[in-house]
């Protein structure tokens, strides 16, 4: 835009109609289909959707409120007396106009504009607002092909986030994709019509329960972004902290489920690990454990101490040892494939959703941009 030729115009020189919006009070306000507009930014200031507005001011009009937040509205609406309503009912203008007028209203308009010092439409009559021109008019052909271009790169800019998230949560699952096997559908059937068999065995029976190898202090180690995992009993970030380096000697084993004592927070640990006061090494006495079983084992223990209250007492060795898990179950052993299947399903099943969580974004980005 380095090139553009940009000149000042007034806001009564743009919009015949400059009004304030209707006072309605909330107790007063009716249920309906009609969205009703006052001061803020939250959900674009819509704060209710009503039948009885006082007034109901056109879609394709530009609201200010008492505070300089200014937004595009391309729907017909009500709008408290804290809200400026600005349109042309003598000129068309197109979409990419207005949004373009609302932009540069904004930038014109920010942090001018408080509790303390509140705008009124009626004060800005003469309020100016740079716009692009062209032999001194303004240039109309500029300004929507640049929103255009804009909403384009944006709904490109969606497409390559979706694109990166799900190749990110493959890589971070070792999925291929998030089509469900013939066998993983099984499964998942035969869980919801209850035809797995169960059994509940003591988590000792199943599982060493060691300590770390040396505690580090939390006020003492210098976290960094690279170095081993630092396990604590936080219940974010798989329990890692942050990384450290210390002397690898004291690294406990990876592949194993680190367990927060006081506050029964599970966490399948991959590679080895430092730890943090008051964690519990649990280690599988089965060759058979890995990281898809293990985030079964991890749910079917956290189910079984789900009646903790956070803080309430601190579990020692024994206690661990001796609490009962449910698990799938053949030959009155753990059936370690049925729960491998069943956690695959469901890691493509979550990464199925925010692909199409993603995707329903950008068809609705794409439907407003096309209005």
């Amino acid at each position: 835009m380095q090139n553009v030729e940009w000149g000042e115009f007034r806001y009564k020189s743009i919009f015949n109609k400059i009004v304030q919006g209707r006072r309605l009070k909330k107790d007063d306000q009716i249920s309906g289909d009609i969205p009703f507009v006052m001061a803020g930014t939250t959900n674009a200031g819509v704060v209710n959707y009503i039948s009885n507005p006082v007034a109901i001011f056109p879609k394709n009009s530009i609201t200010v409120d008492i505070f300089g937040n200014v937004f595009y509205r391309d729907y017909d609406f009500g709008a408290g007396d804290d809200t400026g309503v600005y349109w042309n009912n003598e000129k068309e203008y197109s979409k990419e106009t207005m949004l373009f007028f609302a932009v540069s209203m904004e930038k014109s308009l920010f942090g001018k504009f408080s509790f303390g010092k509140k705008l009124r439409s009626s004060q800005s009559f003469d309020f100016k607002i740079q716009l692009p021109i062209k032999n001194g008019k303004i240039d109309f052909e500029f300004m929507e092909s640049f929103i255009a271009e804009m909403e384009a790169e944006r709904i490109a800019e969606l497409e390559a986030e979706r694109i990166a998230k799900l190749e990110a949560y493959l890589l971070a699952t070792g999925l291929k994709d998030y089509t469900l096997t013939a066998e993983e559908q099984q499964v998942l059937e035969d869980f919801e019509n209850g035809i797995i068999e169960f059994r509940e065995f003591r988590i000792g029976e199943l599982f060493e329960i060691n300590s770390y190898k040396k505690r580090f202090d939390a006020n003492k180690v210098v976290i960094s972004e690279i170095g081993k995992p630092y396990v604590v009993r936080t219940s974010l970030n798989n329990g890692v902290r942050g990384y450290i380096n210390e002397d690898e000697q004291y690294l406990n084993e990876g592949n194993t489920i680190s367990f927060g004592q006081d506050t029964a927070t599970m966490f399948y640990q991959e590679k080895p690990y430092f730890t943090g006061d008051k964690i519990k090494i649990v280690k599988s006495k089965d060759n058979d454990f890995n990281k898809l079983n293990g985030l079964f084992f991890i749910s079917a223990m956290t189910k079984s101490f789900s009646s903790f209250t956070w803080g309430g007492s601190s579990f020692n060795v024994k206690i661990i040892e001796n609490q009962l898990m449910k698990l799938p179950t053949q030959n009155k052993q753990p059936n370690y494939t049925i729960m491998e299947t069943f956690i695959s399903a469901i890691q493509k099943l979550v990464i199925k959703e925010v692909v199409l969580y993603a995707d329903r974004k950008i068809a609705a980005t794409k439907t407003v941009v096309n209005k």
